[in-house]
Order: structure tokens, then C-alpha cells, then sequence
């Protein structure tokens, strides 16, 4: 998609830099994913990066935000991580914000877009995206035309609302918001998992409420949203559109290393998704969920 050149009158997408890295908040305050992603940030990358699961994941995710942005749209991230996404919206002509709980995935993440000047990234937790309207509003910056969020940084929030009230205020009336999170039950999970002898993760998504997960040798837990509950909370300020299942026959990233070791398999498998991602949705690795901003009105920072 080729870059587009924002015309003068265009509102800013974003503060100055100056105002978009604050000063790290006290590790006592913050969540305890947080913290866990703080301590594998520095490598998190050199982990993830080169696998081939989840770069076909990714490209399928990738392939459905340039659907639903249009060309030089002004986009919110949450829970950018290291800014991959960010990047590679950024160019491909978009103004991108990136948004993230952890201040050291930030750091690296606004490592990676200073020489893209028209993508930032900002410490601001999911759940406090009203604030993050607020301040925006605040320093004349206009509502986005697009928000999404990837690779299920949602589960690791407790609660879906004060997100969807956070991002009414912040997309304007018919923008996308593109979330992913885990799906409700991937067959690919449930058999790599067996196959390992992990019998309790391999149905680990079927179970409600919080659930302990353990990264960088720090706990905290996730919970595994069922897709009413994600509609629920989304409504009235947004509208569902469209659900997509991402890995629904590419393996979850248990999957790893073995499958990088087959990368025609990987491609077959990627194709097959691409046939089977809408009518096969909630089989995926992760499920997509495209919503629409309504004309509702915007919640108050009060609510």
C-alpha cells in the first residue's frame, strides 16, 4: 500500500515525542503481566521473531488491518509489545500510536520506530485507555480512524469494559477496532499439548475466570474470553462485523520449534487458513473480531 501524504489541515495523530515516553511508573504499581513482559523484553523478539507459526499468524492479522484501514488512516495500537506491527504499519503509510503496559517493551519498541516519524509509542495500560482519550483530547488530537490490538494482550486484562469505554472515545464514529484475542478452543492446542504430556494446558481455554500463567519467571494470570463476552463488552459503542480464526490449521506457537523445521508444511497449513479462517473462526489459535464504531456517544471519563 503506497504511503499517502496527510494534508495540512489534518488534526495530529499524536502528541510530540516529548510527551510520548513518560517517565517509567514505579514497578509496585505496575499489572503483574506487566512486569512479566518487562522481564523477556529485551529478548522477547530473539524468542518469537524467527518462529514461522507466528509469522504466519502474523501475516494473516496483517493482511486483514489493511483491509479494514484505509490508506494514511491514523491508528491506535494496544498492547504493541515490541512495535513489529507498528513498524511495518508505519511503512506502509500509516500514522501509528503505539500503546503498552509495560514500559520496557516500549523502550524497545520506540527503539525500532525512531526513524519512523509518523509512529510513536506510549506507556498506557488497556485498561486505561480513557485516561489516554483524555490527555489526547486534551493536547487537540482528534479520535483515530482505526484501533486494533494483537496477539491476545487482551487476555491478560481482567476486564474487557473500561478497554471498550477507552476505545469509544478514542475511534470515531466508523472506524474499525480489529481485536485478537486467544481463541475459545483450538483443536491445534489441545493436540500439541497431548502430545507433550501437558494434559491440564491442553483445555486450558475452556476454563473461566483467572487463569495463573507464568512468563519470565514472574506470575500472573489470563482469562479466556468467550466471543459473547467480547461482543458484550464492546457494546453499544461498537458493532461486530466480522469474526476470523488466525492458526486455525497453522499450530500455536507450542508448536515450536518443531514445526519452524517444516517450512513447506507451514505454507501449506498457512493456505489452508486462508480457505478455512471465517467458517472455521473459533477453531483458531487466536480469533479475530472486527467491530465498527457506532454513533453511540462517547462515555465520559467518569463512567
Amino acid at each position: 500500500m503506497p504511503a499517502a501524504t496527510l494534508p495540512p489541515s489534518h488534526p495530529p495523530a499524536m502528541p510530540p515525542s516529548s510527551d510520548v515516553l513518560p517517565a517509567d511508573p514505579p514497578a509496585t504499581s505496575l499489572p503483574a503481566a506487566a512486569l512479566a513482559f518487562d522481564a523477556v523484553a529485551e529478548r522477547f523478539d530473539e524468542r518469537f521473531g524467527a518462529w514461522l507459526s507466528v509469522a504466519a499468524q502474523r501475516r494473516a492479522v496483517r493482511a486483514a488491518l489493511a483491509a479494514a484501514f484505509p490508506a494514511g488512516a491514523r491508528v491506535l495500537e494496544v498492547g504493541g509489545g515490541t512495535g513489529e506491527d507498528a513498524l511495518w504499519l508505519a511503512r506502509q503509510g500509516y500514522d501509528v500510536l503505539l500503546t503498552d503496559a509495560s514500559p520496557a517493551m516500549v523502550r524497545v519498541a520506540g527503539a525500532k520506530l525512531a526513524g519512523e516519524p509518523r509512529a510513536r509509542a506510549e506507556v498506557s495500560p488497556a485498561e486505561e485507555l480513557v485516561h489516554l482519550a483524555g490527555r489526547l483530547r486534551a493536547q487537540g488530537v482528534e479520535p483515530f480512524d482505526g484501533a486494533f490490538s494483537n496477539f491476545a494482550g487482551l487476555n491478560c486484562v481482567a476486564d474487557l469494559s473500561p478497554v471498550a469505554r477507552g476505545l469509544a472515545r478514542l475511534v470515531r464514529p466508523g472506524g474499525a477496532a480489529l481485536l485478537v484475542l486467544f481463541g475459545p478452543f483450538p483443536p491445534g492446542e489441545v493436540v500439541v499439548e497431548t502430545l507433550r504430556g501437558r494434559f491440564r494446558s491442553a483445555f486450558r481455554r475452556l476454563a473461566r475466570g483467572e487463569v495463573p500463567a507464568r512468563l519470565g519467571g514472574r506470575d500472573f494470570v489470563v482469562r479466556y474470553y468467550r466471543p459473547a463476552e467480547v461482543d458484550r463488552a464492546m457494546g453499544p459503542w461498537f458493532r461486530p462485523v466480522a469474526r476470523c480464526g488466525i492458526g486455525v490449521f497453522v499450530p500455536p506457537s507450542a508448536a515450536e520449534p518443531w514445526i519452524s523445521r517444516h517450512p513447506a508444511f507451514v505454507r501449506t497449513l498457512e493456505a489452508m487458513d486462508r480457505a478455512a479462517s471465517r467458517p472455521l473462526a473459533l477453531l483458531g489459535d487466536h480469533l479475530l473480531f472486527h467491530f465498527e464504531r457506532t454513533g453511540h456517544p462517547a462515555p465520559e471519563a467518569a463512567e
